[in-house]
């Protein structure tokens, strides 16, 4: 099947989780605990981790499934998939104990080490990016459909730049990486996925990661932004990759809505 047979199933699949964590989210009542890589994980992780892998597993029996709470694969078994599906089913876990609404489910289709289809669902207000590669990107918000696009800005390394900064993160180890921070301003919001959205429908220029994530955090973001216009890449401005190495762990990286403005100038060299 193609992915423009399988979106509306995968979104469907995403709004069934987004639902379970929301009920679980006012709820207040869940189990939290620290895994071995010293990351939080929530009882709505995992309801919604086997609610979509079940899910997935039966709309696709022959593609894999790869979940942040099930990533133990070792690269030699999955180097040799063509195609799997690549799943957060809780974006923003330290949002969600918080308090914050700034949470998402993801889901994404990799087909040869890229992302060729994303859905990037939030629970708190039903609101859903997706993006199937060649086809454009979208914002889905109750009867409302439409095609996000990129920011367009004035080239330089000067130009004033809205830049989206989580809110667990000191904005100070963000700013240091730009020629000239003054011209930053800052958009402070929680969850990787949802500021790679931001960038994607135009209401930030920027965002960059600095600290770890796994590939299931910019898998659907990456193809949505890209269909938006804009890129993802590390912090030497190389695209990400997915499954070419033994550790799912990215490296540090920006998002960008404008690719060919000169970023090896807006950005402090590394």
């Amino acid at each position: 099947m193609q992915p423009e047979q399988l979106i509306e199933a995968v979104i469907a699949i995403a709004a069934d989780a987004a639902k379970t964590i929301k009920s679980i989210y006012l709820d207040g009542h869940f189990e939290k605990e620290l895994k071995q890589d010293n990351t939080p994980v929530t009882s709505a992780d995992i309801a919604a981790h086997t609610l979509i892998t079940a899910s997935l597993q039966q709309l696709t029996p022959t593609i894999p499934v790869i979940s942040e709470e099930d990533a133990d694969i070792p690269f030699a078994v999955r180097s040799d998939w063509p195609r799997y599906w690549l799943v957060d089913p809780l974006d923003g876990t330290g949002e969600f104990i918080a308090g914050s609404d700034d949470f998402s489910v993801i889901i994404a289709l990799i087909e040869h080490n890229r992302p060729i289809m994303g859905v990037v669902y939030v629970p708190m207000t039903d609101v859903c990016y997706y993006a199937i590669a060649g086809l454009g990107a979208y914002k889905r918000a109750g009867q409302q459909e439409l095609r996000i696009q990129a920011k367009t800005l004035t080239a330089g390394r000067d130009s004033d730049l809205r830049l989206a900064v989580s809110r667990r993160q000191d904005p100070k180890s963000v700013l240091k990486l730009f020629a000239n921070p003054k011209h930053c301003e800052l958009v402070v919001m929680g969850g990787a996925a949802l500021k790679a959205c931001l960038v994607a429908e135009g209401r930030a220029d920027c965002y960059v990661r600095i600290g770890p994530t796994g590939e299931w955090d910019t898998g659907a973001a990456q193809i949505i932004v890209e269909e938006a216009g804009g890129q993802i890449m590390d912090i030497s401005l190389s695209p990400l990759t997915y499954n070419e190495r033994e550790t799912m762990e990215n490296p540090n990286f920006i998002v960008v809505g404008m690719p060919s403005l000169p970023w090896d100038e807006i950005m402090q060299e590394q």
